[in-house]
């Protein structure tokens, strides 16, 4: 889901797992903003059916590769102050090894893949930014057809 306001993983944690009791196993992962380099804010564009079907995608996927009951993916978009959560990232599995790998997956997914344009604020003036080398790099391990997963 993206979201235009605050997001509350602690909230949406508790509802995720409230929904799933039968699973052995509940990973989550929260990113924030970070502050770092003079950055006051963040601001993330993003076309809204076409950034929700790509993301809800994502997500299928995640669901068919790995052995998950279910998974959550919170985007959040607008303007963001550094400490704020952008985005949150829930999967329940009968065990813990999956739910891992999922999570880690739709990181890498999200980061490298999800249409979400980005651009940091500083005193000295704005700058959009791409997806990392090594953010890639995380992502094509996924590629590698000989592993597991």
């Amino acid at each position: 889901m993206i979201c235009d306001g605050p997001i509350d993983p602690a909230a949406l944690l508790a509802q995720f797992a409230e929904a799933r009791g039968d699973a052995g196993a509940i990973v989550s992962f929260t990113g924030t903003v970070r502050g770092t380099g003079g950055v006051t804010a963040l601001e993330l564009e993003h076309h809204p059916t076409f950034s929700a079907k790509v993301i809800e995608a994502i997500g299928a996927h995640a669901k068919a590769r790995f052995d998950i009951a279910d998974c959550l993916i919170a985007h959040r978009v607008g303007s963001l102050a550094p400490g704020e959560p952008i985005v949150f990232v829930a999967a329940a599995s009968a065990h813990r090894r999956a739910a891992f790998e999922a999570v880690d997956y739709l990181m890498d997914r999200l980061k490298t893949e999800a249409p979400l344009w980005k651009r940091e604020l500083r005193a000295d003036g704005a700058e959009w930014i791409e997806a990392r080398a090594s953010d890639l790099s995380d992502r094509a391990r996924w590629e590698d057809k000989n592993a597991n997963r």
